[in-house]
């Protein structure tokens, strides 16, 4: 099943099922008005909205044409977002660049930040900042949305509670991180908001590419209509989603509509190209001792997309340009 969230006037939009090849699409406000409604109410929502689904793919619904540039994000705003940084070999590489040894506990214990929710970008808008001089940089990374997730949950009984999965741009400053980090208090300018798919996809759309709590296909990322990278997202995440959601939930639950995200998927396979630029820059350096690849200027289009095995778009694509703050 897809969800897609469409803009109405309203902070929230409306929910709509999608369908499965993101062409067509179907109200479902007898079922839910938002998509957090419908995780308030998954016991119930859920199989009302797959029902729907079926009429829509076999052409017995009240449908209309699916428009990503109408999107906003699934969900245009969350109780909760939490980032994980789950491909721990990008963090590893990231740490040797800047000459940073990195602590052994990184492998066995995840790393996370929690990010601004009140304001979720759509998968279409231009994105604005004030300076290049920031740092301005993408992130391709795959999320998931939770129900749920009582205190102390455990990873195994943690995958149980992913309702749908999403993609990810995980704008960063890269310029403004080292002096928040030096403060030794996190993110919060250098981490401005996210953005995120078209459509929100269940677990089971994905067949066995959905294995382990990980989604085993590319992710693809171009840049100005140039392949940037394209690395598996099932590959070398040492961390999978159940694991994350664990960490997350160990000293509080998560309610339904929760966020939890994988971090820059990355592989230690270079071939496949990366999904951030700070790591393409951090690859030259250890290679060329100096980076040579630019952060994004005004202007600078970024797309990020998932495709199935029929080379299908799964989710849509984020396709944002990056633009001068007015």
């Amino acid at each position: 099943m897809k969800l897609a969230t469409l803009a109405d006037g309203s902070r929230d939009g409306r929910l709509a099922v999608v369908s499965r090849d993101l062409t067509r699409a179907a109200p479902v406000s007898t079922i839910a008005p938002t998509l957090q409604a419908a995780l308030d109410d998954w016991a119930r929502a859920k199989p009302a909205l797959e029902a729907l689904a079926r009429e829509l793919e076999a052409g017995r619904a009240g449908e209309f044409a699916f428009d990503p540039e109408r999107a906003l994000a699934p969900l245009p705003r969350a109780y909760h977002w939490v980032d994980g940084s789950a491909y721990v070999n990008h963090v590893e590489l990231v740490r040797k660049a800047r000459g940073a040894i990195m602590p052994e506990s990184f492998w066995t214990d995840p790393l996370v930040y929690q990010g601004g929710s009140d304001d979720l970008l759509p998968p279409t808008a231009d994105v604005p900042f004030a300076s290049e001089d920031w740092g301005i940089d993408l992130e391709g990374e795959v999320a998931v949305i939770t129900g749920d997730v009582p205190a102390g949950t455990d990873a195994a009984a943690a995958r149980g509670h992913i309702q749908l999965i999403m993609l990810v741009n995980d704008w960063s400053l890269r310029n403004l991180i080292p002096n928040e980090l030096a403060k030794g208090f996190g993110f919060y300018q250098s981490k401005p908001a996210t953005a995120f798919s078209p459509v929100a996809v269940t677990p089971d759309e994905f067949g066995p590419a959905w294995k382990d709590a990980k989604v085993h296909l590319p992710l693809t990322v171009h840049l100005n209509g140039e392949l940037f990278g394209r690395p598996n997202a099932g590959v070398d995440m040492t961390f999978d989603f159940g694991q994350l959601i664990a960490h997350a939930a160990k000293t509080r639950r998560l309610g339904a509509g929760s966020i939890v995200g994988s971090g820059t998927v990355s592989n230690r396979d270079r071939t496949a190209g990366s999904t951030c630029l700070a790591e393409r820059r951090m690859l030259e350096t250890l290679e060329q001792g100096r980076p040579r690849t630019s952060f994004l200027s005004f202007g600078d289009r970024v797309r990020i997309e998932m495709f199935d095995d029929n080379g299908d778009s799964i989710f849509g694509a984020i396709d944002q340009r990056v633009v001068k703050a007015a």
